[in-house]
This record gives structure tokens, sequence and C-alpha cells, in this order.
């Protein structure tokens, strides 16, 4: 049984929850076993999210595991809840280890997700740990998706960055964005270092749009408490892509130190570094210059 002792629950926003676990030095959930569990989404930190009015609710990726999810659902059910909408934010692990708690409800997600879910089937079901029975979405969209919930309206649209189906939410009347692991602090993990070309562009494509804050998934919790991100995390997110594709950055002595490479995002405060981001650097690193020794 997964531990959920340090599950926070906050409230950036009126009606707006965000479910955060991880950042815990010393502190493991599920096994001292190398795991995906313990060892990426909760030792990097790991936040769902629920948009509620009324006695409705709109969950935004069902977390990293069974019990999570249920600590989700109970929360939102002990305030009257009594109508959930699930939407993914796309396929990986720590997004739908959940899903299995919301099996009765309208689970929405991209075309490319469903898709992408049904190919990975093995894989994630026979992960440690496994997500058996994964329950896949059963309300399809392909670009984008206007939801009511309540009297609040939600709009889901496709991004490609960190995976192709990446799915958003926003809520247009408040600028507020939801942004999956579009973007990520300090860094994004590298999930198709072979698009980022496409994943930069679509970062120049989101910056255009009217944001007035971001919660994503993967983040500071002090900083979702308060309300999120300003745009700048698009910049600085944005930078970290250009500057590992940009060449020569990368084989510089210092490319290897996080702390380095983005020490002018750093200083100006769009993100915060977190000392665990530093592994996931050198990988990103090494997955490129994987990618150069190929051509």
């Amino acid at each position: 049984m997964v531990d959920t002792s340090t599950l926070r629950v906050f409230e950036p926003y009126p009606g707006v929850f965000a479910y955060y676990d991880g950042r815990i030095p010393g502190k493991r959930l599920y096994s001292q076993k190398p795991n995906w569990l313990d060892d990426g989404a909760f030792e990097l930190g790991a936040a769902s999210y629920a948009i509620v009015d009324g006695a409705e609710a709109l969950v935004y990726d069902t977390h990293i595991s069974i019990a999570h999810a249920r600590f989700i659902r109970q929360h939102l059910e002990d305030r009257g809840v009594g109508k959930i909408t699930v939407v993914l934010s796309h396929w990986h692990a720590d997004h739908v280890a959940g899903n299995a708690i919301f099996d009765d409800c309208e689970i929405i997600a991209l075309e490319l997700t469903a898709r992408a879910l049904e190919e990975n089937r093995p894989r994630l079901e026979s992960r440690d740990p496994p997500i058996r029975p994964l329950v896949m979405p059963n309300g399809l969209f392909k670009t984008a998706l206007t939801l009511q919930i309540g009297e609040r309206t939600v709009e889901l649209h496709h991004f490609d960055i960190h995976s192709a189906d990446g799915n958003v939410l926003w809520l247009a009347d408040q600028g507020l964005l939801f942004a999956g692991d579009t973007l990520e602090d300090p860094i994004s993990y590298l999930a198709e270092e072979d698009r980022l070309a496409i994943h930069i562009g679509e970062l120049e494509r989101m910056r255009t749009w009217p944001i007035r804050r971001i919660l994503p998934n993967h983040g500071s919790a002090e900083r979702i408490a308060a309300g999120g991100y300003t745009v700048e995390f698009i910049d600085a997110n944005r930078r970290y892509l250009e500057k590992l594709t940009t060449k020569g950055e990368i084989s510089k002595p210092q490319a290897m130190s996080l702390k380095d490479f983005i020490a002018e995002d750093l200083a100006a405060g769009a993100i915060d570094y977190f000392k665990p981001y530093e592994a996931v650097h050198r990988r990103n690193v090494v997955a490129i210059m994987s990618l150069s020794d190929g051509d």
C-alpha cells in the first residue's frame, strides 16, 4: 500500500485544489528498491488538480497511485461533489496511475493519449509499481474541447510539448493555465528528445496566450500553493531546450551542472533550483549527445 501521509492539499484559487506530494528528502512511498514512483514522480514532486463548482468537479490527472486517487475522490465527495469528470494531461505513468478509482466517471483525453496508452499498455501494466488494471479514457477529442463544470468554463487544448499528446487546461476568465508536463520547474524531463524543435515552437505558441498564472504538475509546492508561476516560466523552459539544442553549449565543461546551465533564469526568479533535477539534466544532456552521435 502506498503511503499518502505526506500528501498536501492547497487551494491556490477558490474552487481550485492542488494535491501535492513529494520533494521530501529521505522519504519513500512504495519501496526501497528503485522504482518509477519513488525515484521519479515523488522525488521530483507531483501535483494533480481539481476544479470545483458546486456539486461538480473536474480532476486533472489521477496522480501517482491508486491511494492518491482515492484520497482525491474522497476529498471531493466530502465537499459535496457528486459528479466528477477526469481529464488526462498525457499518457505517462505518474498521470494515469489512479485511473481505476474513477472508472465510473467520464475520463477525457486526446485521441493521441488513448493511442499511446494502448500502445504502451504492456509496459505500464508491468512497471514497478504496476498500473493494473490500466483504465482507459472513454471520451476522446482531437485538438480542443470546451467543458462546463457547474458555472465554470474549462477549455482543453493540445500542445505538443514534452510528449506528443500534451493536453493543457485553460480557464480563460482567470488567465489560468494548468500545464501538465508541458512546463516543469526547473527544467523539462526530456521524454521525446528527438522532437525538441517541435516542442520549442509550441512553447512559442503558448507564450502568445494572455496567461496570468501557470500551475504545472511538477514544480515547487510553495509556488503552487501561492498561485503558481508567471509567464516567464514559459521563457525559462524554452531557453533550456534551445540551449540544449545549440551547437557547442552541451560540450562545455559547465554544461553538466544544472545550476550553471540555467543560472540566468535562476537569478531572474523565473524558476527555482532543486538539486534532484541535476540527475534529470545529466540524463537530458546524454540523450541529446546520443542524438548527435547518431547523425
